[in-house]
């Protein structure tokens, strides 16, 4: 299937403002629901896009950047993976074109880790760039190398969008199917590194006597493999209002003098 050249500035467009999403989680276009459904809008093949879409966003609900951890890379798995479905025909009666796309967007997810590891790293100039503007209070400086920067993570998408365009999705496949083991689990290995020092970066700024115990039963059950999204979250949702109780009961219980610690202004008040 070839795409006129108004379909590609749309597709283009799409991509790049997931990939702007992808950092700024602010209208969420880079959530595969979103994303493959907008790219099947702007070529004619909704239907496809939001199958797809669908498919895909069941796989990544558990996909998100958490303090130094950079979640496998929605935006791209979408935007491709979208791409070479309709770009083979995006025949929904074949299942095997969907579990394709499908496989093919998990391998895409993995492989943009890399692409913003890189531009991550460029964009460390950027910020430089924006210390020395902010040094001769030049705000509009600031503001332009900020936004550039978030422009770079639009460009990431666009560019291997425009490129599945050019080459076609047989070429991207076979580039795909051709990567060898060793460099898949590397990046896996790598991406579970980073998950580990992003959590914990994010346990050493938020620790207090009062988190620990949350901490631990949330990390039990999630071990319990039985229990469902929906269930974890109403689990969340309980211990919050119980957070919350625990924080009134030790206002009121200290007089006013509330040290932070719920826990700890309870047990004090006694």
């Amino acid at each position: 299937m070839h795409f006129s050249a108004i379909e590609v500035i749309l597709v283009l467009i799409v991509a790049f403002l997931a990939g702007m999403e992808g950092i700024l989680d602010e209208f969420q276009f880079h959530q595969p629901l979103v994303a493959c459904t907008l790219i099947g809008l702007v070529t004619g093949n909704l239907t496809a896009g939001i199958i797809l879409g669908g498919s895909i966003q069941m796989i990544a609900l558990g996909w998100a950047n958490i303090g130094a951890a950079v979640a496998p890379d929605a935006a791209l798995a979408s935007v491709a993976a979208t791409l070479i479905l309709i770009m083979n025909g995006g025949d929904l009666t074949d299942k095997t074109q969907i579990a394709k796309a499908v496989g093919s967007a998990i391998i895409l997810a993995v492989a943009g880790l890399f692409l913003t590891m890189i531009v991550r790293t460029v964009s460390t100039l950027f910020v430089h760039r924006m210390d020395a503007a902010a040094k001769k209070a030049n705000f509009t400086g600031v503001e332009f190398w900020h936004l550039a920067a978030v422009c770079l993570q639009g460009i990431r998408i666009a560019i291997p969008a425009g490129l599945i365009i050019a080459i076609g999705p047989t070429h991207v496949q076979a580039l795909l199917g051709s990567m060898p083991d060793k460099v898949a689990d590397g990046m896996a290995v790598g991406g579970g590194m980073v998950v580990a020092v992003g959590y914990a970066m994010v346990i050493n700024m938020i620790a207090s006597r009062e988190v620990w115990p949350f901490f631990a039963i949330g990390f039990v059950v999630a071990a319990i493999s039985q229990i469902t999204l929906i269930g974890l979250g109403v689990l969340g949702v309980a211990l919050a209002l119980i957070y919350i109780s625990l924080s009134k009961m030790g206002s009121s219980g200290s007089g006013g003098n509330s040290s932070g610690d719920p826990v700890g202004d309870i047990i004090d008040s006694y």
